[in-house]
């Protein structure tokens, strides 16, 4: 099932499967996000925005607009 990142529940996991953005897609794969890689979303800020997730060995912290950009296989 693919499905934005965004939507991934606190201790989901996942893998990179696409980017829906191109310009945007450039920068996150810089930090990791490559498509095959293994993430996990590691926390969710009270209101939702933002969200941060484990990828690569690394916690990064994603605005809700920019982890929507990336599809998820779960």
């Amino acid at each position: 099932m693919k499905k934005p990142l965004g939507e991934l529940h606190k201790g989901q996991k996942g893998r990179v499967d696409s980017f829906n953005d191109k310009q945007l897609s450039l920068r996150l794969m810089e930090m990791g996000f490559l498509p095959g890689e293994d993430i996990q979303v590691s926390h969710i800020a009270p209101m939702g925005d933002p969200i941060a997730v484990s990828v690569f060995g690394y916690i990064i912290s994603l605005r809700l607009e920019e982890a929507n950009t990336i599809i998820v296989e779960c």
